[in-house]
């Protein structure tokens, strides 16, 4: 397999489960060495998802690539700071953040708009938003010196697109704001080189989601209907959309949100 990204450095967050993992893989395929992030380094095993070793850096490195792992929660300046100053430590460079971590409930809290307590909103902004922007204003500095750099967000089909009756309301909004994010951090960066963009995934089969409750209205056999291919996404077809962003392939792409969901969504946004 070509290797575009041979000598190049990753950070992925959120990476231990789910689509971070199929990410972080992706990127060692490449070439890449990559540095897992995450609040939980074993949250693999807590949801059941299987790996094919004891941990995802060993499954990096297994690859023939290196790894290191790294927990914090990214909703606090100093660890974002501490996560990008141990890929720096480790590896000497930065060339590719990508900002996966996220939740799309929040523990004792509602999913419409006026069922939000003032926690849960707090916590969602924060996982989904406020992570993703101290993160890049991290490791903006590095790619600033280098004069190169690929940040890729990860926004979602929520934060495009309303789900039925306003679920996940405050999880979109979120969500939505990542997409904003990415645009006005493009603007920013380009003129060192550094490109930003965004994916949007719609349903995808991890894990995670064929535990969800059927009552969070997420994978619904109406969904399903409303999908132009009539499936739901798998980990590899968001994968498949970072090689693009992540590689020289999309060398003159920057500031764009590309929405993953199978047909999902077919206006503009």
């Amino acid at each position: 397999m070509p290797e575009p990204l041979k000598g190049k450095v990753a950070i992925v967050t959120g990476a231990a489960r789910g689509l971070g993992h199929a990410y972080a893989l992706r990127l060692a395929r490449l070439g890449a060495d990559v540095v897992i992030a995450d609040l939980n380094l074993q949250g693999a095993a807590r949801i059941g998802e299987e790996l094919t070793a004891a941990s995802v850096m060993a499954e990096v490195e297994a690859l023939g690539r290196h790894s290191l792992g790294v927990e914090g929660d990214l909703r606090q300046p100093e660890q974002a700071e501490r996560l990008v100053a141990a890929t720096l430590e480790a590896f000497g460079r930065l060339d590719v953040l990508v900002n996966n971590a996220g939740v799309a409930v929040a523990r004792g809290s509602g999913t419409l708009a006026t069922e939000t307590t003032p926690d849960g909103f707090d916590y969602l902004i924060g996982v989904n938003l406020k992570a993703t922007q101290l993160c890049c204003a991290a490791a903006a500095p590095a790619m600033k010196a280098q004069r190169s750099g690929i940040i890729v967000n990860i926004s979602s089909q929520t934060g495009i697109s309303l789900l039925e009756g306003g679920n996940l309301a405050v999880y979109g909004a979120a969500k939505a704001g990542v997409a904003y994010l990415t645009r006005a951090l493009a603007a920013e960066l380009g003129p060192y080189g550094i490109r930003v963009n965004a994916i949007a995934p719609g349903i995808v089969e991890t894990e995670r989601l064929k535990r969800l409750d059927p009552a969070m209205g997420i994978g619904t056999p109406e969904q399903l209907e409303a999908i132009a291919l009539r499936r739901f996404g798998q980990t590899e077809d968001l994968a498949n959309v970072l090689e693009f962003l992540a590689t020289d392939l999309s060398g003159y792409v920057t500031g764009q949100v590309i929405s993953v969901c199978g047909g999902a969504v077919l206006h503009p946004s």
